[in-house]
């Protein structure tokens, strides 16, 4: 599937009320997450997509302008953004930010004119480029600050799995039966990797992977009829968001091993959370009634209240207990990953 095609797949679901207030659900004598500040990248039209935020206060994400056009940015902690960050091999105008640390590197990926994306590294204006070796499509979808990384590939038999560098050293998983598996964030103090995968009745399941790397899954809300984590921090909080049977996408924080807590936005039917800081600072969106994707910073007060979940599975790393990946291009537009 092209990029473009896969945008008008993501805002077809993107549907929303107007805002209506500033502060995020709270329960009485607890915790909470309260919605700090918006914000959108400069100009008329534009989606403001968010997806990590350091410990220095910068947000990486991207946007995408009326021509449907997809590039990075970071915002900085000052409330200043960068210039739109452009691949220099993106042919198809679609780069995408996906990962920062503490040290301002980026991470991210670019598709070229066959369809594939391919990862990205840059640091003080520089661009690196990086495939998993021998992969045809690889998204570079976090980094810490030690700089190990995480993301996905699909290598020539059409498999996609997820990886991870650690310390330089590439581990390739799956989750067992998975048709595709996403890895989207790894933290510096547990290498704490979580993310998601595609089952193969087509649903989406959270999924973390522990130090010693061991898969637990699926991590599932209560109400899910699809769920995505996304980030993760030092102090093993994780973020994400999930679907319910009625259309409804809900802002998710997850503490290891099962428990949850819903976030709404105000107003919103559409609410994704990305990534988390160590200080409890969150980034994510919501979508207003006229389907346009706004930015937000919300920050965790105390600890929020959390439900159990239902036991979930637990395996051991399978880089092989899995199907090849169905090439058509209605199939793409799963195994695209999600922002």
């Amino acid at each position: 599937m092209k990029p473009k095609q896969i945008f008008i797949s993501i805002l077809a679901v993107l549907f929303v009320f107007p805002l209506m207030g500033t502060f995020a659900q709270q329960a009485a004598n607890s915790g909470s997450i309260e919605v700090i500040t918006t914000f959108d990248y400069p100009g008329t039209g534009n989606l403001t997509l968010p997806q990590k935020i350091n410990e220095r206060g910068d947000i990486v994400g991207e946007f995408i302008d009326s021509n449907g056009v997809t590039r990075g940015f970071v915002r900085f902690s000052d409330g200043s953004f960068s210039a739109p960050i452009v691949d220099p091999n993106d042919t198809v105008g679609f780069t995408e930010g996906r990962g920062i640390n503490n040290s301002r590197t980026v991470c991210g990926d670019y598709a070229t004119s066959d369809g594939n994306l391919h990862g990205f590294f840059l640091s003080g204006g520089t661009f690196t480029e990086y495939d998993v070796p021998g992969a045809v499509f690889t998204a570079v979808l976090g980094i810490n600050n030690p700089a190990d990384f995480a993301g996905t590939f699909i290598d020539g038999s059409g498999i996609q799995q997820a990886f991870v560098s650690v310390g330089g050293t590439l581990t390739l998983f799956s989750v067992p039966a998975a048709v595709a598996t996403l890895a989207y964030d790894i933290n510096d103090s547990k290498r704490l990797v979580v993310g998601y995968y595609i089952d193969s009745a087509g649903i989406l399941h959270g999924y973390y992977r522990d130090a010693n790397g061991t898969l637990h899954f699926p991590i599932d809300p209560s109400g899910s009829v699809a769920t995505i984590l996304f980030g993760d921090n030092n102090r093993n909080w994780v973020v994400g968001r999930y679907a319910d049977s009625s259309g409804v996408t809900h802002g998710l924080f997850f503490v290891p091993p099962n428990n949850f807590f819903t976030f709404d936005f105000p107003g919103s039917t559409f609410t994704s959370l990305n990534g988390i800081s160590s200080q409890g600072n969150i980034t994510g969106r919501y979508v207003d009634a006229s389907g346009i994707a706004h930015g937000f910073i919300a920050r965790v007060r105390g600890t929020p209240p959390t439900t159990p979940a239902g036991p979930e599975m637990k395996a051991n790393v399978s880089r092989s207990l899995v199907a090849p990946l169905n090439t058509s291009p209605s199939a793409w537009g799963d195994a695209m990953p999600a922002r």
